[in-house]
């Protein structure tokens, strides 16, 4: 295992040196301190210098604009491939692999193992029994699947026994079927799926050891509890895994469709469902720019040699690409795989726990703004990552956090403020007449892009459960997305905003994990 003393560090108060925890605490602040200093800038420059403030508006708008025209050929390109990789036979092509060349010391595509790790809280049992026959599903060999479903003791008995009723059902359909359980307030741990997922994973080690198979042949993937995988999920994993260059070197990123319970979800959740599902299609075709989210999968040689995942943070899920960058100087990537896995989209029992619950995930996920300390302290202290590399993925991550908590507040909001706080002097300029109706027009064109984020709503749309007809609620789908701009604000900037507010201010949250209703 290779160890590098930074690569453990959850907070400032983890580090001994003095400089080194100044350093990181204000790393810890800096996206909180730029959001509010943007935010607060504004409308001081609409009341001080509404000039400027109008024109600091008139640059960001066309750039947004921009940014939008960019994604969206993004989205068609990575909607396309999608759909053409839902069409090949991966068995197949693995069967005419001839001859395997990156370093791996197997002879045949049969020698890979998976082993897929469920972490579950107090998940309903037919979400939990409906992700593992998904894996059952799969048209990869069953005698090559290690499945192990990870409990958390602190969820209780009644867990405990749903555990048992599952691996009971399931045990001798796959090469081995286990459950382990995560016990409680273990030292040095936070609560929550990263430190589940590290003991389940240890324990999966042990029956590796045991089995005597190497760690190269296996593939891990950690999946969400609520995670469908697609017929060809693991064949167009292990085909990837034995083509590419470095495979002990490289995560694989699936495409997660939050469509698994998309007609029980009322319309704003469905909203977000789908644009979450765009924005991961989207960051498909940027592989130089794309971090692990979620359900992902790498080489199990790689977790082992980077000591397993982080016990102690909320955002696992990116963090081990982070730990794996820094501990291997730099020379780690994330392979994008155009196989879809389907997630849940937020449900609850009423419309406002729904929200509340649609809040909290929003937060949670921007509290992934946590990594930005993390990696650009590590980036200090590792002098063999490229500086090219460095900047790159530093800007990508802190400009999209910018964004995220800034973006439709600046767009919607203080795209006015100079007309309003300017003053009667600015008020009776040619350019205060003409300023809300060029930033108002260049919005109404960026609006069009609406449609076709309705064309991709009709085309991901699973079937409707019953004998209900489609028609009808692709239209009521398609119509929601008009409710986005007002959305945008309330539970995208703002919830990003709250988590940044948090990191500012030292106010640290612990792991929430979303609850799942069917």
């Amino acid at each position: 295992m290779i160890e590098k003393d930074y690569l453990r560090i959850s907070h400032a108060s983890d580090l001994k040196n003095p400089k080194d925890r100044v350093l990181f605490r204000f790393l810890e602040m800096l996206p909180g301190l730029l959001t509010w200093f943007t935010l607060f800038g504004a409308v001081a420059l609409s009341y001080f210098q509404p000039q400027l403030a109008a024109l600091f508006i008139l640059i960001f708008v066309p750039y947004w604009f921009c940014r939008a025209i960019y994604f969206s050929f993004h989205l068609k390109a990575g909607y396309k491939k999608m759909k053409e990789n839902q069409e090949i036979d991966w068995l197949t092509k693995l069967k005419e692999i001839k001859d395997i060349s990156n370093g791996l010391p197997i002879n045949d595509w049969q020698d890979i193992y998976h082993l897929v790790i469920l972490p579950m809280y107090k998940e309903p049992y037919a979400l939990v029994r409906e992700s593992v026959e998904a894996l059952l599903k799969t048209d990869y060999p069953k005698e090559k699947m290690i499945v192990v479903l990870a409990q958390e003791e602190r969820a209780g008995e009644e867990t405990q026994i749903m555990g048992q009723r599952i691996c009971k059902e399931f045990q001798d359909k796959f090469f081995r079927f286990l459950t382990t359980t995560h016990p409680a307030d273990l030292p040095g741990e936070l609560a929550g799926k990263g430190s589940n997922e590290a003991w389940s994973a240890q324990k999966a080690k042990n029956l590796l050891d045991n089995l005597k198979i190497s760690y190269e042949r296996v593939i891990f993937s950690a999946l969400d509890i609520d995670t469908v995988v697609s017929i060809n999920y693991f064949s167009c994993l292990t085909y990837n895994y034995l083509t590419t260059a470095k495979p002990t070197r490289t995560s694989f990123q699936p495409i997660p469709l939050f469509l698994n319970n998309i007609w029980q979800a009322p319309g704003l959740s469905r909203l977000f469902s789908f644009s979450s599902s765009f924005w991961h299609i989207t960051n498909q075709e940027r592989a130089e720019k794309l971090i692990t989210f979620s359900s992902h999968s790498m080489s199990f040689a790689a977790l082992v040699e980077v000591g397993f995942k982080q016990t102690n943070v909320v955002s696992e899920d990116s963090r081990i690409f982070w730990q794996c960058l820094l501990t291997f100087d730099g020379d780690y990537r994330v392979q994008p795989l155009y196989s879809s896995i389907s997630m849940d989209a937020n449900v609850a029992p009423t419309f406002w726990r729904t929200m509340i619950n649609m809040y909290k995930q929003q937060r949670r996920w921007a509290y992934g703004v946590g990594e930005v300390p993390y990696f650009v302290f590590g980036f200090f202290k590792n002098k063999k990552i490229s500086l090219r590399k460095k900047i790159s993925l530093s800007f990508e991550v802190i400009e999209g956090h910018w964004n995220w908590a800034c973006a439709s507040i600046l767009l919607a909001v203080l795209g006015w403020l100079p007309v309003f706080l300017g003053g009667e002097e600015f008020s009776q300029t040619l350019f205060s007449y003409t300023f809300p109706r060029i930033t108002g027009r260049i919005l109404a064109i960026a609006m069009a892009g609406l449609f076709a984020s309705i064309c991709y709503t009709f085309y991901l749309l699973p079937p409707k459960p019953g004998k209900k007809k489609k028609g009808l609620g692709v239209l009521i789908a398609s119509l929601q997305w008009f409710l986005l701009p007002l959305t945008m604000i309330f539970f995208t900037a703002l919830p990003a905003i709250d988590a940044q507010t948090r990191w500012l201010f030292g106010r640290y949250m612990g792991f929430w994990p979303t609850p799942k209703q069917r």
